[in-house]
């Protein structure tokens, strides 16, 4: 690819006052433009990746009516974690277990157009011997990777941290695309509690960006996820200013990497107040101004808007998504949930192989309900005590 990049920037042609050219196609879709200014010395090169069409192609097909993600990426150190929550030992053969129970359950495809994999998951098949890619792809499900390497402190900050993983990167979504996957999730952090400071913000922004750009010269959407975390005492509108700045650095960064913003995703977190802060925010509350946010910093050309839930309840998160589409938005505003998912279907499972089905139901409700909510159908009726129990954790690690 960088070969053929060379070939490229050398043969494309160049004329001066500010005209630009297109030239010579890698694939379909691809295209060069040079841009010289009359008294500059060299070219400013930007090349649209070589899989445009086919970017922008999943990214429609993942932010489609009534669907949303499921992210099912936890970490084998993280999936151990929710297996010993139930009793069960931290083994391949019971990771492999859950994760045959979620990608196939009957149906999820009517609700669920993608499907976030840890790389074990990626290269694993069921426990009947089929691969977890295919399972999902006959499921009208399309498969996506997380691709960071998580988070570390970064050094000059107030304790904040920064997400590791670009080194290797492009190999590494190169070999995910023959994989079968189609997306990919990078996730990084920003703590109100510890400023932001700006060098944190930065190195969030600065890293979503170039990780969407290496994504999209593999072919992968790029899911661009800085969260917002929810620790914290801080009421409403301080989280509303961090999310403003965050978001303007974000886009900033990914406009100066040259990503295609009609083939990304954003998972950000809803604006909501501190999960310590004693002034709670209602449904309506955490629409308006997660709205007004996204109006102000997200450009229409970002097909789809996939909330994280960061430990909001089953049903808490639900009922924001429904109150953010009781209107047109400009894009498709819908979920990227793990926990807010899977919360009551893996203590349904209980890792009893006779509860599967119980537990496929659990999963398919709460699918179900964050459809009706893409939607704005969702009324909350019906739903378990279970389901309306916080999932927040404080300092949690992902």
């Amino acid at each position: 690819m960088a070969a053929a990049s060379a070939t490229l920037l050398k043969s494309s042609p160049v004329i001066d006052k500010f005209e630009w050219v297109k030239g010579q196609s890698l694939r379909q879709g691809s295209a060069t433009f040079v841009q010289r200014h009359p008294t500059s010395p060299s070219a400013l090169t930007v090349r649209a990746s070589s899989y445009a069409d086919e970017l922008v192609k999943t990214a429609k097909a993942i932010a489609s009516p009534g669907r949303g993600i499921l992210a099912m990426d936890e970490s084998n150190a993280t999936c151990g974690k929710r297996l010993d929550s139930i009793g069960l030992e931290n083994t391949e053969a019971n990771r492999q277990a859950y994760r045959t129970l979620l990608v196939s359950a009957p149906g999820l495809g009517n609700y669920i157009s993608g499907a976030i994999l840890f790389e074990e998951t990626l290269y694993q098949s069921t426990t009947e011997g089929k691969k977890m890619v295919d399972v999902l792809v006959e499921q009208n499900i399309v498969p996506g990777i997380k691709v960071d390497k998580g988070l570390v402190p970064l050094p000059g900050s107030n304790n904040e941290s920064w997400c590791q993983g670009l080194d290797g990167l492009s190999s590494r979504t190169a070999a995910y695309y023959q994989q079968g996957a189609r997306f990919a999730k990078w996730r990084t952090v920003v703590s109100i509690p510890n400023g932001p400071s700006a060098l944190a913000v930065k190195e969030a922004a600065w890293g979503l960006a170039r990780y969407a750009a290496i994504s999209q010269d593999s072919g992968l959407v790029p899911i661009v996820e800085p969260e917002i975390l929810l620790d914290g005492d801080h009421g409403i509108d301080r989280t509303f200013e961090v999310a403003q700045k965050v978001w303007a650095e974000v886009f900033f960064y990914l406009a100066e990497n040259n990503v295609l913003f009609e083939g990304i995703l954003l998972k950000p977190s809803m604006v909501t107040p501190g999960a310590e802060c004693k002034d709670k925010a209602t449904p309506q509350q955490v629409a308006d101004y997660t709205l007004k946010l996204l109006h102000r910093r997200i450009p229409p050309a970002v097909p789809g808007i996939m909330f994280l839930s960061g430990g909001q309840s089953e049903v808490e998160a639900t009922l924001n998504l429904n109150a953010m589409n009781q209107s047109p938005n400009p894009w498709h505003v819908s979920f990227s949930y793990a926990r807010a998912l899977q919360n009551t279907c893996l203590k349904t499972w209980g890792g009893r192989p006779e509860n599967v089905k119980a537990a496929q139901d659990a999963l398919l409700v709460r699918a179900k309900a964050n459809s009706l909510a893409q939607l704005g159908k969702y009324t909350g009726e019906g739903e378990s005590e279970e389901a309306k129990k916080g999932m927040f954790v404080k300092g949690y690690v992902y």
